[in-house]
């Protein structure tokens, strides 16, 4: 019987608004982990303020052998590891740098008049992090907002992208 050995990435489901503090204790016990993280502006009664909320709620990835997995559950704050079909879940190394070039930051839009792309229509992204991305456009004002699919969590991600990076693929070219 042969035992694989490799690390994976596996999908770690937090207790409610844990999520960077079990990601601090993870590290701290030795794992290589993951926690994808959005800068927001909350806004307060008297201030606003820039703060890094997850992008996934309730969610992180951690690096390691799946014999290591039961372990994690001695750490303050995980609820449980994802499991989908009866066998731990695991997100694809292409995944995992999908959301770290989601969150990259984006560069500043020019202002010049881009071709309106209509809500519904088939669109590419030709610079950027997310340079060669084709998605469907759900919304536009300022920048476009596509939809980015991850099929093995089974979750998918609305993304702002600048016009400037953005082109409306043609129908058919003849």
């Amino acid at each position: 019987m042969i035992v694989a050995t490799a690390e994976k990435w596996y999908v770690i489901k937090t207790l409610s608004r844990a999520e960077k503090k079990t990601a601090e204790r993870m590290t701290a016990a030795g794992y290589k982990v993951y926690l994808p993280l959005q800068t927001t502006i909350k806004q307060w009664s008297d201030r606003k303020k820039k703060i890094e909320i997850p992008l996934i709620p309730g969610v992180l990835f951690v690096y390691c052998l799946e014999s290591e997995l039961l372990k994690l559950y001695d750490i303050q704050g995980i609820y449980s590891i994802l499991k989908l079909s009866g066998k731990y879940a695991i997100a694809r190394e292409k995944e995992i740098n999908n959301l770290k070039l989601l969150l990259k930051d984006q560069v500043a839009l020019e202002e010049e008049d881009f071709e309106t792309i209509n809500k519904g229509a088939l669109i590419e992204v030709i610079q950027g992090p997310l340079q060669g991305i084709i998605a469907t456009s759900i919304e536009h004002q300022r920048n476009y907002k596509i939809i980015i699919q991850f099929e093995s969590i089974g979750r998918q991600f609305v993304v702002h992208v600048p016009r400037s990076q953005v082109r409306k693929i043609k129908d058919k070219i003849a």
